[in-house]
C-alpha cells in the first residue's frame, strides 16, 4: 500500500514538473514572440472642463388663465395644443351685464357732468355780481365749494364708468403670453366664477426656454470665476440616457442662495428651442461647460492603467513596452488628459492582461486609434466634482 502512495506521488510531482516547464516554455515562445497591442499616439489639444447634473425643463413663463367676472361661456376660441400669440382671442364670457352697469355708469356721469357744468356757470354769474356788489361774498364762496362737490361726483362717476368697462373688457379674454395652449378645461355653457378657483386654460412658452438643474457648492467658485470675466458659459442638454444631445445653450442665471440641506445652488440656463425638442418638466442630464484646457496632451481613455491610486500607461518604444507613471486630469467618454506624456509619444491600448514592463510587443495590423485631433478645439471632458 505504502508502495502505490509512493508511486502516485512520483507520478503528480513528474505530470507538476512537466506543466511548468511546459508553461516555462510558452511564456519564453511569447516574449520571444511579443504581446500583440493596439496603440494610439499623444496628441496635443484642447479639452473641455464640463459640470454634469440632472435638470428639468421650465417654461420662462406659464400663464394659468381665470375667470375675473362671473357669467356664462359663450365661445371658446382655439384649438387644444394651438400655439396662440400675446393678444389672441381665448374665451369669451357673456358681456350682456357687464354692458347694461357700464351704460348706468355712463348715464351718471354724464348727468353730473352737466351738473358741474350747471354749477360753473351760476359760479360765473355769482363773481360777476360781486364784482358790481350786487351780492354778498357768503354767496360765492358757498357756490366755489358746491362746484368743487360736483367736481368731486364727476371724478367718482369717471372712476365708475372704467370700473365697468374693465369688467366688461374681463368678458373678453385673450392671451397674455405667446406659447402653446394645453388642453381645453371649460366648454361653451359652462358657468364660470371671478373667485379663480377654476383654471379655463393653460398657456406656456416654448421658445426660448429654460432648463434648472443643481451645483455643488464646491464647483460654485469656478463658475462664478468665470461669470465675474463675462464668459459666456454653454450648456449641453442630453436625453435620459445621457446619450443623445438634445439642445445645447447657454447659461443665463444661479440663484442667490445655497441650500443647505443639500449643499447645491440652483442654476438656470436658456435654449432656443426652435425644434421644440425640448418639453416643459421634462427629465434631462446637463452639461456645464467651465472652462476649455487648451494645449494640453491627450490619450485614449482605455490606455491609462490603475495600480491603486497611481495611473499609468505603457510607452512603446522600439517594439518595446515601458511603464511610465502618469497624471491625470478632465476626462470624457473616450479622451483622458495626462501630465507625464509627450505628443507623439505612442502609447498601447489594448492586451493589458499580459503587457508587462520591458516586454517585447507586436503592433496589431489595424490602424492605431487617435487621441484627439491636434489643435481642435471645444473636445467635451468631465471634471470629478
Amino acid at each position: 500500500m505504502l508502495t502505490v502512495l509512493l508511486l502516485l506521488g512520483v507520478v503528480w510531482l513528474w505530470r507538476r514538473h512537466e506543466a511548468a516547464v511546459a508553461a516555462a516554455a510558452a511564456a519564453d515562445r511569447a516574449a520571444a514572440i511579443g504581446v500583440t497591442v493596439t496603440t494610439a499616439s499623444a496628441t496635443k489639444g484642447d479639452i473641455g472642463v464640463y459640470l454634469e447634473a440632472i435638470g428639468t425643463v421650465t417654461p420662462v413663463y406659464t400663464a394659468s388663465i381665470t375667470s375675473q367676472v362671473n357669467g356664462v361661456v359663450t365661445a371658446v376660441l382655439f384649438k387644444e395644443g394651438q400655439q396662440v400669440h400675446k393678444g389672441d382671442a381665448l374665451i369669451e364670457i357673456d358681456p350682456r351685464a357687464y354692458q347694461a352697469t357700464l351704460l348706468q355708469a355712463q348715464g351718471a356721469l354724464q348727468r353730473d357732468q352737466n351738473v358741474l357744468a350747471q354749477a360753473q356757470m351760476d359760479l360765473e354769474r355769482y363773481r360777476a355780481a360781486l364784482a358790481r356788489n350786487a351780492i354778498a361774498g357768503q354767496t360765492v364762496a358757498d357756490q366755489e365749494k358746491l362746484e368743487l362737490q360736483d367736481q368731486g361726483t364727476v371724478k367718482n362717476d369717471q372712476g365708475s364708468v372704467q370700473y365697468a368697462q374693465v369688467q366688461l373688457d374681463y368678458c373678453h379674454i385673450t392671451a397674455p403670453i405667446t406659447g402653446q395652449v394645453g388642453l381645453r378645461l371649460i366648454d361653451p355653457g359652462n358657468v364660470v366664477q371671478s373667485t379663480g378657483a377654476t383654471t379655463l386654460a393653460v398657456i406656456t412658452q416654448l421658445q426660448p426656454i429654460t432648463v434648472i438643474f443643481t451645483l455643488s457648492e464646491d464647483n460654485l467658485g469656478s463658475v462664478l470665476a468665470r461669470l465675474r470675466a463675462h464668459a459666456t458659459l454653454g450648456v449641453d442638454v442630453f436625453d435620459r440616457s445621457a446619450r443623445t444631445r438634445i439642445a445645447s445653450g447657454q447659461l443665463l442665471a444661479l440663484d442667490n442662495q445655497i441650500d443647505t440641506t443639500t449643499g447645491t445652488v440652483k442654476v438656470r440656463a436658456q435654449f432656443d428651442n426652435k425644434d421644440n425638442a425640448l418639453f416643459p418638466n421634462q427629465f434631462v442630464n446637463t452639461r456645464l461647460l467651465v472652462n476649455t484646457l487648451q494645449g494640453v496632451t491627450l490619450i485614449p481613455a482605455p490606455a491609462v492603467q490603475q495600480n491603486g491610486s497611481a495611473s499609468f500607461v505603457y510607452v512603446i518604444q522600439n517594439n518595446a513596452a515601458q511603464l511610465r507613471t502618469v497624471k491625470t486630469g478632465v476626462t470624457d467618454g473616450a479622451v483622458t488628459q495626462v501630465d507625464g506624456l509627450q505628443p507623439g509619444d505612442v502609447v498601447a491600448t489594448s492586451g493589458f492582461d499580459k503587457l508587462q514592463d520591458k516586454a517585447t510587443v507586436v503592433i496589431a495590423a489595424s490602424p492605431p486609434v487617435p487621441a484627439a485631433t491636434s489643435g481642435t478645439s471645444g473636445t467635451s471632458g468631465t471634471q470629478a466634482p
